[in-house]
Order: structure tokens, then C-alpha cells, then sequence
């Protein structure tokens, strides 16, 4: 295997493409979600989640990691729960209330976002918490598909999706609560000048 390296600027890369293959599939994805075609969209879900796998295992086998790829990865991902929610909605098999509280709570992150920038901090490393959450999320919408797709399953899928997609969203806020207590934690540090900047002042 490769030794790792530095992310590239490259944007033709098999990783990058496939991360682009799974943007594209996002609006048939919602739009089979809201007509109720849970079947198919549940297909384009397995397709993008082994293309997810995929890229990857190609980025980091063949030192193939980008800046896009950094950026494309994570707002697939995001757009994937985004549309899951919503399709799920418009289609009636969960409410409204559902959907205010999972975008309400990106919503809250980028404002916290918006007050490290101000303050001259960059966004905080991810936590494991919300790592978790968004795992539950991701496995709770689609069994909550699988029941909506397949009625003979509908017994024991819709309870334990509801179950798991609950727990997500509670771990979701928990998450977010705990970036917040950090933002207010680290806004209040004093600002140390980089090595770099002082150098530039000295000049």
C-alpha cells in the first residue's frame, strides 16, 4: 500500500467521480422517495452507499485524496440524510416535526460556524458523538424505507427505524449542544498569532 500524502488539487480522479456519480443520483433519489417508489430509491440508496465505500477505498489504497473529494464526500453525505428526510415526509410516512428538527440542527451548527469565523477560528473537529447520531440516522431512515417498501416487513422494520431514528436525532442535538459548549469555550481563548503572521508583522 502506498505511503499517505497531502490532500491534491486534483478534480479528475475515480474517487472524485464517483463522489460526483452520487450528487447526481441525489434528486432521483428524492423524487422516487416522494412519489413512493421506496423500492428504487432504496436501490439508488445501496448504489451510492457501495460507491461511497468505494471511493474511499480508492483514494486511500491509491493515495488519491483531494481537497474536492474532502468537500464532495461529506456534502453528499449531507444531501443523502437531507433527501431521505424530506422524500420520507412529502410521502407521509413521517412528520414534519421530524424534518424541522434534523435541518434545525445543521441550521444551529452553521451559526455556530459563523461565530468561530468571526472570532478568527476555523470550524471544530468533528465529535464522536455526532458521528454516532448521524450513523443512526443513516441506518434508521432507511429501515424505516425497507417497511414502507416491503409490507410483510412493515411489522418489524417501521419499530425498530422509529427506534433508532429517534435515538439519532437525540444524539444529533446532544451533539450539538456539545459543539456549542465548545464554541462558547473557545471564542473566549485569546487569539495566538501564527508563526507566519508574526513574521509578516516583523517585516
Amino acid at each position: 500500500m502506498a505511503e499517505p500524502s497531502e490532500p491534491t488539487n486534483r478534480i479528475w480522479t475515480a474517487p472524485n467521480v464517483l463522489s460526483m456519480l452520487r450528487l447526481v443520483l441525489v434528486p432521483f433519489f428524492l423524487g422516487y422517495l416522494i412519489i413512493g417508489d421506496y423500492i428504487a430509491a432504496l436501490v439508488i440508496l445501496v448504489v451510492s452507499s457501495f460507491t461511497d465505500f468505494l471511493d474511499g477505498f480508492i483514494a486511500r489504497r491509491f493515495n488519491q485524496i483531494t481537497r474536492l473529494g474532502q468537500l464532495l464526500d461529506p456534502a453528499a453525505d449531507r444531501l443523502y440524510l437531507f433527501a431521505s428526510i424530506l422524500g420520507l415526509a412529502a410521502g407521509g410516512l413521517v412528520p414534519w416535526w421530524l424534518v424541522v428538527a434534523i435541518v434545525g440542527r445543521d441550521v444551529f451548527l452553521a451559526a455556530l460556524g459563523i461565530v468561530l469565523a468571526n472570532h478568527g477560528f476555523g470550524p471544530l473537529p468533528v465529535h464522536q458523538l455526532g458521528k454516532v447520531a448521524t450513523f443512526a440516522l443513516f441506518l434508521g431512515l432507511p429501515v424505516l424505507m425497507l417497511g414502507a417498501a416491503f409490507p410483510v416487513t412493515a411489522a418489524v422494520a417501521l419499530p425498530i427505524g422509529w427506534a433508532i431514528t429517534l435515538w439519532g436525532v437525540f444524539l444529533y442535538w446532544w451533539a450539538g449542544i456539545i459543539y456549542a459548549i465548545e464554541t462558547g469555550r473557545v471564542i473566549r481563548l485569546p487569539l495566538v498569532p501564527s508563526p507566519r503572521r508574526s513574521d509578516t508583522l516583523e517585516e
